[in-house]
């Protein structure tokens, strides 16, 4: 594991734009650094997503406005959809480089930028990939919450899915990599860690042994004691081992909020998106993790106008956002992937998926002030993100009546709501620094 890069100067003339996932995040963040670290100055790197055609739509439009922003600026492009189309962007006048998901995590590629025949389009075949840049992380900006790269890459082949092109085979970091960095974050004063990747319920793929995110939940907590609150990004149900059921039961300082690649409530729907899981699964699933961790909060990504859905099969999608008690809702209008099997199948009219999407938001909305609802009354312990507002265990985003440092945990009691915020006061003495 290579140590941390340096810390940026105060004139660096770096800026990162993160479009997408935590794990662009993350690897923004090192790629700061790794900019800095070879002396580059006033660039702009834009770090893209491609979940969806809209998505990379969106790409090149902030890629426009950087460019009339920071006209004397080097624009470099990175991220999934820079890797699976890179010739899109190496076409945009605004563009001065394009670069791979692979390369983009290597520090030799930014100190060749300067010379005369490094390549303007550097994107090699990310399906040849077979390990994971790791770096230990010292800083992210907020003093609150670290992220740690877990896993990269998917072998699977949802119909409607084009990240395994933009990411490559499913391919974990070792466990001790990974615990000596969630070590060095809590020496450098960060109280919760969140694990990430692309597909974190696979972790363990190419590692030698029997390893799950599960083990590795426990392996941290276990080894990294001072460790104040550990949380994982999206996972996959269907993927959840045995370990990781007893780490929810059985460890506080494991946050009780799951994301989850749940995208439909139609079994039908599912199949048809060649995803692994039914209707019944995702539902069952919740109820256990609810019975093994009361106090559990879900989220879902959850696709609205997939190709061939019926208002009964949107009907049941709907439903599930109660059968399951979803919470937060990240809801994807569905638009057509080139090159995804989704795409050559019967689309649904645009003015359909956007109502849909519509519906679903609403209906997320409503589950989410309902949980807000029941917060009240209640005494809960807030990480503090900036000035006056933090996060609950749960996720749900709290107002304190007074401030208190970013990175701060305190025990406060909520007093009331509004929006989608939470309302409180502190009322308890502080934890941690």
């Amino acid at each position: 594991m290579s140590q941390a890069p340096s810390l940026p100067s105060a004139r660096a003339r770096i800026r990162v734009v993160t479009l997408g996932c935590r794990l662009n995040a993350f690897e923004s963040e090192l790629m700061r650094r790794h900019a800095t670290a070879a002396g580059l100055g006033d660039t702009v790197i834009v770090n893209t997503c491609a979940v969806t055609a809209e998505a990379v739509r969106q790409c090149g439009q902030t890629i426009r406005r950087l460019k009339r922003e920071n006209p004397a600026a080097r624009l470099v492009v990175t991220g999934c959809a820079a890797q699976v189309e890179p010739q899109r962007f190496a076409d945009m006048p605004e563009v001065d480089r394009v670069i791979g998901n692979a390369e983009k995590m290597d520090a030799q590629t930014y100190r060749d930028f300067d010379r005369g025949d490094s390549p303007r389009v550097r994107v090699n075949d990310i399906m040849s990939v077979r390990e994971t840049a790791h770096a230990l992380m010292d800083g992210f900006g907020s003093r609150a919450r670290a992220f740690v790269q877990v896993q990269n890459g998917c072998d699977h082949r949802c119909t409607f899915c084009i990240i395994p092109y933009g990411r490559g085979p499913s391919r974990s970091v070792p466990a001790g990599e990974v615990v000596a960095s969630v070590r060095h974050l809590v020496d450098a004063g960060y109280p919760e860690v969140v694990l990430t990747g692309v597909d974190i319920t696979d972790y363990g793929s190419g590692l030698p042994g029997e390893m799950t995110l599960g083990k590795l939940v426990r392996y941290i907590l276990r080894h990294v004691p001072e460790l104040k609150r550990l949380r994982l990004s999206s996972i996959d149900q269907v993927e959840a081992d045995a370990h990781l059921l007893r780490a929810i039961a059985e460890e506080p300082r494991l946050m009780p909020h799951l994301h989850l690649s749940l995208q439909a409530g139609d079994t039908l729907t599912l199949k048809r998106m060649q995803r692994r899981h039914s209707r019944a699964d995702a539902v069952a699933f919740c109820a256990t993790v609810r019975q093994l961790r009361p106090d559990v909060v879900f989220g879902a990504d959850l696709i609205a106008g997939f190709p061939t859905e019926t208002e009964d099969m949107f009907a049941r999608s709907m439903d599930l956002v109660d059968d399951c008690g979803l919470v937060f809702l990240h809801v994807f209008p569905f638009s057509a992937r080139p090159g995804t099997p989704a795409a050559r199948m019967p689309q649904v009219t645009r003015a359909v998926v956007k109502d849909r999407a519509m519906r679903l938001r609403q209906k997320g909305a409503a589950a989410l002030s309902r949980y807000l609802e029941t917060q009240v009354g209640r005494d809960v312990e807030v990480l503090m993100e900036r000035d006056q507002v933090g996060r609950t265990p749960g996720f749900a985003e709290m107002v304190l009546a007074s401030s208190a440092p970013a990175g701060r945990l305190l025990g406060a009691r909520v007093t009331g709501l509004s929006g989608r915020q939470l309302q409180g006061e502190a009322c308890a003495p502080t934890f941690g620094p």
